[in-house]
Order: C-alpha cells, then sequence, then structure tokens
C-alpha cells in the first residue's frame, strides 16, 4: 500500500518547540536505555534507579515521563491515531471493517518504524506474568476508548449489547493473533496472522455493527 493509499489520515500535527522536542528525546532515551538494561540483566532484575542512571537523568525525571518501570514497555502512542481513523471512516463502513484496515495500516507502520522496539516489547509481554496482566487491562482500556469513538459516530450508546459483543471479539482475535507471533519468537510479519485473525471475525459479523 503506498503513501497515498494509506487508510491512515494525516493528522494534524503542530510544529514541535524545543521544549517539546527535549521531552520526546529523553522518553525515547528512557526507553532504549530500558531495553537494553531488559536484555542484559532481566526485567525483574532491572531497577528504575538502574534506568535512570543508563539514561543520565534522576528517578524522579524519570516518573514524570512514566508512572512506573511496566509504563515504559506498555505505553505507545497509537490510540489517537485509532480514534482518528474510527472518526475520518465513511458513514456506513461497519467497526470490524474499520478496525481491521486501521489497525493492519496501524501495524504496518510500527514495524516499519520501530520494528527492534516492537519485538523486545512483546517478547517481554510473552515472558513476564506482570506485563502480561498489565497489557490486558490496557487493551481493554484501548478497546473501550473504541467503542466510545465508534458509539457517538453511530448515535448509539457505548454499551449497545452488539457494539459491546463486537468490541470484546475483536480485542480477543487481537490478542491471539500478536501472543501467537509474539510466542514463535517475533519471527515474520504480524499482519499476517492480525489479518486472518480479523478476516475470520469479519466474516462472521458481516452484518454486526
Amino acid at each position: 500500500m503506498t503513501a497515498k493509499e494509506s487508510s491512515i489520515p494525516d493528522l494534524p500535527v503542530a510544529p514541535a518547540g524545543l521544549r517539546e522536542r527535549k521531552k520526546i528525546k529523553t522518553r525515547r532515551a528512557i526507553r532504549r536505555e530500558a531495553y537494553r538494561l531488559f536484555r542484559e540483566h532481566g526485567y525483574d532484575a532491572t531497577t528504575v534507579d538502574q534506568i535512570a542512571e543508563a539514561a543520565e537523568i534522576s528517578p524522579s525525571t524519570f516518573f514524570r515521563y512514566f508512572p512506573s518501570k511496566e509504563d515504559v514497555v506498555l505505553t505507545d502512542e497509537y490510540d489517537p491515531l485509532l480514534v482518528e481513523i474510527l472518526r475520518s471512516a465513511p458513514e456506513g463502513t461497519n467497526l470490524i471493517r474499520i478496525v481491521r484496515t486501521g489497525v493492519l495500516e496501524v501495524l504496518r507502520r510500527i514495524m516499519r518504524e520501530e520494528r527492534e522496539e516492537m519485538v523486545t516489547r512483546m517478547s517481554l509481554v510473552v515472558g513476564v506474568p506482570a506485563l502480561r496482566r498489565r497489557s490486558y487491562e490496557q487493551q481493554m482500556e484501548s478497546w473501550n476508548l473504541v467503542a466510545e469513538t465508534y458509539a457517538a459516530r453511530t448515535g448509539r450508546s457505548a454499551h449497545d449489547f452488539d457494539l459491546r459483543v463486537a468490541v470484546s471479539s475483536i480485542n480477543a482475535a487481537m490478542s491471539v493473533a500478536i501472543l501467537t507471533w509474539a510466542e514463535s519468537g517475533c519471527v515474520g510479519d504480524p499482519t499476517v496472522p492480525v489479518d486472518r485473525a480479523l478476516g475470520i471475525l469479519e466474516a462472521g459479523l458481516r452484518d454486526g455493527p
């Protein structure tokens, strides 16, 4: 898919000032050093103090960027992008079609720009029970946001039964697909199992919300 054909809308982004650029640089440095330490010493054996020292910041500065060590792994910036895809999709497009198209394009972008980070993140989620639990909770929050956005777009309640079933099914399908890829050692392209899982779901929810 070319950039011209991309289903991801061009989001308006204000030019980043010096302060914002420094914040982005610091956040990336923290995550880069954390991942290096996790690989060298293991997740559980690595402390926030060690991450802060490696990133040349104080522990208090670390907590201004990430509420906890877990959030270094689990935090990402893609929920707003998926929300914008939902809002800008053509009228009459059902939820699973929007999500399937949008998620695949977002995932392609992640793998193109941040593959190493994605592989490290998913390896940690699979291997660290606490991260796996938090990841599930975070996924539920993300898909609740999807439900609220789609409900507002279609004039229905976010607690609509059919919508809740559809969103829960999407969450389950995505989880199975991504975890299957991660448990394989992150070999190959994760868009393949994701597309397969959402394709199965789309066939079953053809007349869904």
